[in-house]
């Protein structure tokens, strides 16, 4: 890997691409996990797959630490299988490759941390600076490919997928690791040369805060900054934006992660209170506060994550391995579940013990990285101060220290740069005026459909087949539920930003992922006048969210409620939620558009509540066949509604309806009049790619043609 480079280059450079698979692995196996609960709609068993992680705890046997600290490349080839997986067509095989691949990165991780304790020789200096300087290059790739992973083994060639490139760099990078041999003789060595044998024992920190401290700092990094446009999701409030979008302000992210990095070795100033005191008031402010004021708050919270980075993993390093990383990965594990156990469907065990409680899940996080920076405070600074008796201050950052950190300031920075360089090239996409399919006519067309967090039902990620059908049925205005993906288990991406770039719509993400719903997003080519984030009632089960949002249509204000109601085992919270939808239409003055998941049968009471209540117009009250997604209308004219099938990307269809919006201050009434499709010009008509067999699994079904109206 890079011939005729200094040897010291090319294995930091390699050492860092093994560390950018580690970050693709992780963040791929709770995406991987995700997908046997959401389609058993239950506890599937394959849960278990997410303790993999854990196998960092085999440290503890002194054998297999010594191995691994003179083989490298055995953690590194099994982590491999992680990237290899995607050439697995089971989902549940697939699963279980990328959980072997979990268990080789960690255990790589772990064993770095045990390979050298002396600080003359830099070897875990080096390391860490890597494995920070990976985390900082997988942003920057997310940010390059709209936040998905293009190792990650739910992507392949139909995708956008590179996974063989990523396999074959991965190959060479453990070619390096196996031929540069072992340096564990040279560590000795250098310890050797300054005399270090010797030196007064430097006090061990608490190893049960470290411990604390070391799953925080994952969990932390993991959760909210292995992708660039989570934060500003956190931030997001709707329309008129008050907050920052991703594109082009994900660069702020990466850039204070990266900087907290770079002054990481500052150990006397990362680890102090006021520095902790300050990243609680940032994480504070992400927290609770929307807008600016939260996401400048996110941004002090990733510089100090960065910062003390080094502090706490070189306090790990000089812990008992074994029961460090056992506590240390279960507490990681356990604020993995907690962190979804705020957003718990109503059929998962003890939901309501976190649900709606993101503000524990923070104050745990911050509390447990108090305790571990302080650990390391009080160990490293008597480490420093029992070698200053046997070395001088040069000896303390030899020149392999001071080279490596060098060539680690400058991955870091070459990927923020190529980090904003990705902002950049996307901007004109993300900012371009979308303008709406049938103007001429004053066609609205709006749709409805249950995306399935964007996992398809073989385990692929499925925007592009998203794209292509929201493309040819010429929507205007399209609701996705089940949207919000921004969640370690859905692997921390924000598919919308590539629907909206590719196809030129506006987006609005909905309720943020710190709002505790399972997610409801708008797309729109009209221009979003104003939106309001609902979290509807929900005294029992989990938040059902709306998006109620105005929107300039043809010159006119017309309101459009995208929204998920909650499942049916709690017939009480279904009640009163729609009873909230209905008050907020009923009370609006504009044209209406509704298009959502309700949860209940046609003319059953809750879709009275909706109709009745709300005052709106069932698109086809004759469809008996519904029973989640409806759609509704008031003061347009409609003019057609259909249902396509949803091809192998999710368990639910897609409902459109076409609607003509009035001039000036005219409405139009309801009409239950069936009328042929010839009765309207060709540029009323649905799309025909959609009939017969359709194309790509999507054909008009149910009514097999599209229904008109007078």
């Amino acid at each position: 890997m890079l011939v005729g480079v200094a040897p010291r280059t090319r294995h930091f450079v390699a050492d860092v691409y093994l560390a950018f698979v580690f970050w693709t692995v992780l963040t791929s196996l709770g995406l991987c996990v995700w997908y046997f609960p959401l389609w058993h709609m239950g506890i599937s068993g394959y849960e278990l797959a997410l303790l993999a992680d854990s196998a960092p705890v085999l440290l503890g046997i002194p054998a297999l630490r010594r191995a691994l600290r003179r083989h490298r490349g055995l953690a590194a080839a099994v982590g491999l299988a992680g990237i290899a997986a995607y050439a697995v067509p089971s989902p549940a095989h697939r699963l279980l490759a990328v959980a072997a691949g979990t268990a080789g990165v960690t255990l790589g991780f772990g064993a770095m941390l045990y390979e050298d304790r002396v600080p003359a020789a830099g070897r875990l200096e080096r390391d860490i600076l890597a494995w920070q300087a990976g985390l900082v290059a997988s942003v920057a790739v997310r940010m390059l490919f709209q936040t998905n992973n293009p190792a990650w083994p739910t992507m392949n060639a139909a995708n956008g997928g590179w996974n063989g490139t990523a396999l074959a760099l991965g190959a060479l990078a453990l070619l390096d690791v196996a031929t540069r041999g072992s340096d564990a003789a040279a560590v000795d060595r250098e310890a050797k040369k300054h005399d270090l044998a010797g030196a007064p024992g430097p006090r061990r920190p608490a190893w049960g805060a470290t411990a604390l401290g070391l799953g925080a700092l994952l969990f932390a990094l993991h959760s909210m900054y292995s992708d660039s446009a989570t934060v500003t999701r956190w931030a997001w409030d709707g329309y008129p934006a008050t907050g920052p979008p991703p594109v082009p302000w994900g660069g702020l992210v990466i850039t204070a992660l990266a900087a907290g990095f770079a002054g990481g070795h500052r150990i006397e100033l990362t680890t102090g209170a006021l520095w902790w005191a300050a990243a609680a008031g940032g994480a504070a402010l992400i927290t609770l506060v929307s807008g600016w004021a939260g996401f400048a708050g996110a941004l002090v919270l990733a510089v100090y994550l960065g910062s003390v980075t080094q502090a706490i993993l070189r306090a790990a390093a000089r812990c008992p391995p074994g029961r460090t990383l056992a506590a240390a990965m279960t507490w990681y594990n356990v604020l993995v579940l907690a962190h979804v156990w705020v957003v718990a469907y109503e059929f998962v065990p003890g939901g309501p013990l976190l649900r709606e409680r993101t503000w524990v899940v923070m104050a745990a996080t911050m509390l447990s990285l108090l305790a571990g920076v302080r650990a390391a405070r009080g160990s490293l600074f008597a480490r420093a101060d029992a070698l200053a008796q046997r070395t001088t201050a040069s000896q303390l950052a030899p020149p392999l220290v001071r080279s490596q950190r060098r060539l680690a300031q400058a991955t870091l920075w070459s990927a923020v740069v190529i980090g904003w360089a990705a902002m950049a090239a996307r901007l004109p996409a993300a900012t371009r005026t979308p303008a709406p399919h049938r103007p001429e006519q004053r066609l609205l067309t709006a749709a409805i459909w249950t995306v399935h967090f964007d996992l398809d039902n073989d385990m692929w990620l499925a925007e592009n087949r998203i794209i292509d059908a929201v493309r040819d049925l010429e929507v205007d205005v399209m609701g996705f539920l089940e949207s919000d993906t921004e969640r370690i288990i859905m692997g921390g991406r924000d598919w919308t930003q590539r629907v909206a770039e590719e196809l030129g719509y506006y987006v609005d993400y909905g309720p943020s992922p710190r709002k505790h719903t399972w997610g409801c997003a708008m797309i729109s080519k009209f221009p979003i006048v104003r939106s309001t984030h609902h979290l509807l009632p929900s005294p029992f089960g989990e938040l059902a969210c709306a998006i109620h949002a105005t929107l300039n249509a043809h010159g006119r204000e017309v309101d459009v409620i995208i929204s998920h109601n909650g499942q049916e085992e709690n017939p009480l919270d279904r009640k009163l939620q729609t009873t909230e939808l209905a008050r907020i239409m009923r009370e609006s003055p504009n044209p209406f558009v509704f298009a959502g998941y309700v949860v209940t049968k046609p003319h059953a009471p809750n879709y009275k509540i909706l109709y009745e209540g709300g005052n709106i117009h069932d698109v086809d009250p004759t469809d008996s066949d519904r029973w989640c997604q409806y759609i509704g209308y008031r003061g347009v004219k409609r003019v057609g509604y259909a249902r396509v099938s949803r091809g192998t990307i999710t368990d639910t269809e897609i409902q459109v309806g076409k609607f003509v919006v009035p001039e000036g201050n005219a409405t139009a009434a309801a009409s239950n009049t069936r009328v042929p499709e010839d009765h309207y010009p060709p540029a009323f008509h649905f799309p025909t790619v959609f009939r017969g067999k359709g194309v790509r699994g999507h054909f008009y079904h149910v009514f097999n043609e599209p229904r008109y109206f007078d």
